[in-house]
């Protein structure tokens, strides 16, 4: 599959013999934030220097989310939004190895000779010094590096990326997110915090409380943040401002996984089907109980009247 210039590759039978020596970086690059960025763009002068093909690899689902679903963090983005940005960012494969029983059972040493090593075969491996792989996380950095010595191929830890005098992971990018701290976000991603999704058909609840809304399926078992926000909405062609619930509507009671419903101020056009990104901007408030409709109506009517004079002041 293509992405513009870059190859996506889903399975261990898709890496076909033949294919250039790459330069590899193994993780889960959740947000792509500008501690990822770093080490892909180590990764790239390294193909660039050594005529090798830049490859990034992930697994889908994430280990944390195969072994412990309920446990696992919420996700940045989706699976296409990381690699529409790794593509922009010029890397020629992503290698996305399905993590189910097949892969979890491999041993160590068969994860390096018939992923690494025959698979892509690999002449720089870049991956954290606590990066475990193999059935029951045998395998380690120290393996992978004499495993090299071996195959022909140098293996490096990745570096600590550090801003204001923390750590940049995707952890800390969930924290911020969660917090409200969209200018800081924004900061460690290189990019504005942004949820993407096509507009679906709802209940029509916001219509009947005098606030009409389009509903975004985000396709998430759990969101990165949950509230009322101030937010940008974009189409291909154009921004609108709005206002944002994003949760499973506790007044309603109907929903298990979170739902994103957008409202644009001054908007009555059809947009069924369409592909929106909605920018964060401000946080009004956490998602709330309502005793009744009416109650939540009456709460709706504050928030946008709070968004839209945040609009105005801010501008």
């Amino acid at each position: 599959m293509q992405y513009g210039k870059l190859t996506f590759v889903q399975n261990l039978k898709s890496l076909k013999p033949g294919l250039r020596e790459s330069a590899v970086s193994i993780g889960s690059f959740d947000g792509v934030h500008l501690g990822h960025q770093a080490v892909l763009r180590e990764l790239l002068q390294q193909a660039e220097l050594n005529g090798l093909s830049s490859v990034a690899m992930t697994f889908e689902p994430q280990p944390r989310e195969y072994f412990h679903e309920s446990r696992a963090p919420a996700r940045l983005m989706k699976l296409r939004e990381k690699v529409e940005v790794l593509s922009f960012l010029g890397i020629d494969r992503v290698v996305c190895l399905k993590f189910n029983k097949v892969l979890r059972a491999l041993s160590a040493q068969d994860f390096i000779i018939r992923v690494l090593v025959e698979g892509l075969r690999v002449k720089h491996l870049i991956v954290g010094d606590d990066f475990r792989f193999g059935c029951d996380r045998s395998g380690d950095f120290f393996m992978l590096h004499d495993f090299g010595k071996t195959y022909g191929f140098s293996v490096k830890n990745t570096d600590t990326f550090e801003s204001h005098g923390e750590r940049i992971s995707s952890t800390l990018v969930r924290r911020i997110v969660s917090e409200g701290d969209f200018a800081r976000a924004a900061e460690l991603l290189g990019r504005p915090f942004e949820i993407k999704g096509r507009v679906v058909h709802g209940q029509k609840l916001g219509r009947q409380l005098g606030f009409p809304t389009a509903n975004l399926n985000i396709n998430r078992l759990r969101a990165p943040l949950s509230g009322v926000y101030a937010v940008l909405v974009k189409t291909e062609s154009e921004i609108f401002e709005g206002a944002a619930n994003i949760g499973i509507r506790p007044t309603i009671g109907d929903l298990e996984r979170p739902l994103l419903e957008v409202h644009i101020f001054n908007f009555k056009r059809d947009i069924y089907g369409s592909f929106l990104r909605v920018e964060f901007l401000h946080k009004i408030r956490d998602e709330l109980k309502f005793s009744d409709l009416g109650s939540l109506a009456t709460r709706i009517q504050r928030d946008m009247d709070q968004i839209q004079t945040w609009f105005m002041v801010n501008k």
